[in-house]
């Protein structure tokens, strides 16, 4: 869940190409699933208890006008762990962006259910979701987008070769989004 006691600043991180595929095991009693028809209810479901939307319903919103244009793609790259009767529990998104130079591998939207937090789904899926990323795109740089109210979250990406980059052309504004949430993580112990 984000922990918004902490001030917020946005921030990106890379991992490099040739980092090799992480290995990940998830726990007894879950497994992997991807995308199926219906699923955007359990994606929207399991971002809002995580506070990252005001709702589900904002976040099904959210869903359709992002990813349900690219319905295809959605088989193939959003992924979910649920438990062994089914109940999706934990979700990311093995995605793209074109809105930057060039077309760049990023993971987007990490989440797990806070009644299912502490049990390392987060790592696993940052894991599958990571081979995933470089089954479908090859062994490029791959980004994600976080925030220091998810300072929990950067210490699992960091152990998966996620570092943050104060890459000029992610940062959009010029507020310094980077040097901000870097002094905000080193307050933070991090």
């Amino acid at each position: 869940m984000l922990d918004k006691s902490v001030p917020y600043a946005g921030l990106f991180m890379r991992r490099e190409a040739g980092e090799g595929k992480p290995s990940y095991e998830l726990p007894e009693g879950f497994q992997f699933a991807f995308f199926s028809d219906g699923s955007e209810a359990d994606w929207a479901r399991i971002e809002a208890s995580v506070l990252e939307f005001d709702g589900e319903f904002a976040a099904l919103m959210f869903f359709k006008r992002t990813f349900i244009p690219h319905i295809d793609e959605l088989y193939r790259r959003c992924v979910f762990v649920e438990t062994s009767d089914g109940v999706k529990v934990a979700t990311t998104t093995a995605w793209w962006s074109d809105s930057y130079e060039v077309r760049k591998p990023w993971i987007m939207w990490v989440a797990v259910d806070p009644k299912y937090q502490g049990l390392g789904l987060g790592r696993a899926i940052i894991a599958r979701a990571t081979v995933l990323m470089i089954e479908l795109e090859g062994d490029l740089p791959i980004y994600l987008r976080t925030q220091t109210w998810s300072h929990k979250a950067i210490g699992i990406y960091q152990t998966y070769g996620y570092f943050p980059t104060a890459e000029k052309s992610l940062y959009s504004d010029s507020s310094d989004n980077y040097r901000k949430a870097m002094r905000i993580l080193k307050r933070l112990n991090r």
